[in-house]
């Protein structure tokens, strides 16, 4: 009988991920992640739904760091500054040592087009709460929208950046450089036209 250890859930996804990068996400099964780390095919399934899953471990996590970015926000806060204070947030879950992982990670998804499909609805989970969140503090239908479809957008160019071989950055520092970028671009057509030259 094997004896339990605390932290299944993560010992299963480390060695997931290690499996789908040295034989692939196809080659490999939910059992063969389980025997790796000395449990069976039936405590794998007991965490996850399948094998995808391991890779999307944390998602309510990953959405509630960013609400709490929204809640912490001043009560003026416009609905760009709750974004900025939920892109913060967010970035807690993104030290410099999960960096390797992340990388790691992100191949292997790369790779799969099941997996980036999978990413995707993940992002667009979250745009959904983000925006319901934004409401939910008063702010109007559309810009609640805009603001946390562009929050999004944001989050995701800075994940691509802070992953890159040789970055340095903190994933919070990446996201405000994206996110100001942002805000000049939209800075030269404030009424919707651009300006003249």
């Amino acid at each position: 009988m094997v004896r339990w250890e605390p932290g299944a859930p993560e010992r299963l996804q480390k060695a997931a991920l290690e499996l789908f990068a040295t034989r692939g996400f196809e080659q490999t099964t939910a059992a063969e992640i389980a025997q790796s780390v000395g449990l069976t095919e039936r405590t794998f399934f007991r965490h996850f739904s399948d094998k995808r899953e391991v890779l999307f471990f944390g998602q309510q996590q990953f959405v509630d760091a960013f609400l709490a970015g929204v809640d912490e926000a001043p009560p003026e806060a416009s609905p760009i500054e709750i974004v900025a204070s939920a892109l913060q947030s967010a970035a807690s879950l993104f030290p410099d040592e999960r960096r390797p992982y992340s990388r790691a990670r992100q191949t292997v998804i790369d790779e799969n087009p099941g997996l980036q499909e999978r990413e995707l609805h993940k992002l667009a989970g979250l745009a959904t709460a983000l925006a319901e969140a934004l409401r939910s503090r008063g702010v109007d239908d559309l810009a609640a929208v805009l603001a946390a479809e562009s929050g999004t957008t944001v989050f995701g160019i800075a994940f691509t950046q802070w992953i890159r071989e040789g970055e340095e950055r903190s994933l919070a520092d990446i996201s405000a450089t994206v996110l100001h970028e942002l805000l000049t671009l939209t800075a030269t057509a404030r009424d919707g036209r651009p300006r003249p030259g």
